[in-house]
């Protein structure tokens, strides 16, 4: 596939200072955080500067990109299989290869990423100023993030929360960590769904609550908790990286729901059709079988459905290359790839697709007709 290179042309983006918000609601752990009337989740900064959005480019972000030649993505960067910054610097995961996916539609190079690691409070303050082209950080979908960071694109991972505990508790139940001591990382939405639903069972707890996640861990692994909670796939991954994963064990019980999936800025609909229909891509290309192996076999297929798909019409208003999505499928792959390569049987992880399969396949992804 030839498609025309523009120049790389550099762009200096502002360096973002966040003020401590006064409006405090029971933070949470793993993937998100709660966002009281749409305000920015509090920081440790002390800094009292008010954060200077970025410039809304002529043309709108989709021009910002193609102009700057890469594409700027927010992601964790600390959590294996979403996004996991390898020892020779790459940056792996489910999260991370959706980034590459934008990249691949917009600007025809998987590899034009600029991977920005965020910490959960700061994932609401780089999509409101414009920092980050794009968010996609294992970050949970909810009315107020809705209306005050940003506009989430199609789930791509549907989560729930869960807790992990020490297998010499001998927790199989809620009800078994009466009087237990929780470890919670702040600036997420676990902490809230944490006590709405302990409060609720009529459990009583002590949290231990820690700002990175890199502490919540570390604190659990030290013995100063005796159960830790998050996202069932946060704490799958974590497990993978302690000495002994077989010591911890995951309790069945589901604690919210957790819909996870790409975030562009507010302000801008034409950028963030993009971003939904990559996602969209993914799905379909799995539907109608076609991967990254076989994307060229597809090409000019009589299918019109296909042949849409694949550029036959152009790219529909999406303002890309008429075939963007057969350099998408061919540099990244289609959903189920993407999800196998990170998270699949073969990986540490070995997570079942459930509720992420396909809907032909009683899963709940599901693309709209591309036409």
């Amino acid at each position: 596939m030839t498609r025309f290179r523009l120049s790389f042309i550099g762009l200096v983006v502002l360096a973002l200072v966040v003020t401590a918000c006064g409006d405090e609601v029971a933070p949470t752990v793993g993937q998100d955080s709660p966002d009281p009337a749409g305000t920015p989740a509090a920081t440790t900064d002390d800094n009292d500067d008010e954060a200077t959005p970025e410039p809304a480019p002529a043309g709108g972000r989709l021009a910002l990109v193609r102009d700057r030649g890469q594409l700027i993505c927010g992601v964790n960067g600390g959590l294996p299989g979403f996004s996991f910054v390898e020892p020779d610097g790459t940056n792996s995961g489910f999260d991370a290869d959706f980034c590459r996916a934008v990249a691949a539609a917009v600007l025809g190079d998987a590899e034009a990423v600029e991977f920005r690691a965020l910490s959960a409070d700061a994932r609401g303050p780089a999509l409101q100023t414009g920092e980050v082209d794009v968010l996609i950080r294992n970050t949970t979908w909810t009315v107020s993030r809705d209306t005050a960071w940003g506009l989430f694109a199609p789930t791509t991972f549907y989560d729930g929360q869960a807790i992990m505990v020490h297998g010499d508790v001998g927790a199989v139940e809620l009800e078994d960590l009466e009087g237990a001591t929780i470890c919670v990382q702040s600036g997420t939405t676990t902490e809230l769904n944490l006590a709405d639903q302990f409060r609720a069972a009529g459990i009583n707890f002590t949290p231990q609550v820690y700002p990175e996640i890199e502490e919540t861990y570390g604190a659990y692994q030290e013995r100063r908790c005796d159960a830790v909670t998050s996202d069932r796939s946060q704490l799958v991954a974590q497990r993978t990286t302690f000495e002994d994963p077989d010591a911890h064990d995951i309790l069945e019980a589901v604690l919210s729901k957790e819909p996870l999936g790409p975030v562009a800025p507010l302000g801008d609909d034409p950028w963030f059709n993009v971003i939904k229909w990559v996602v969209f891509a993914t799905f379909e290309a799995e539907e109608h079988g076609i991967t990254s192996d076989n994307v060229d076999e597809f090409v000019g297929s009589e299918n019109p459905v296909i042949a849409r798909l694949l550029g036959a019409d152009g790219d529909l208003g999406l303002g890309l290359e008429a075939d963007w999505v057969v350099d998408v499928i061919s540099q990244v792959g289609n959903y189920g790839e993407i999800y196998d390569r990170n998270l699949g049987p073969g990986t540490p992880f070995n997570l079942d697709r459930g509720l992420n399969n396909l809907w032909t396949e009683g899963g709940l992804l599901y693309a709209p007709p591309y036409r």
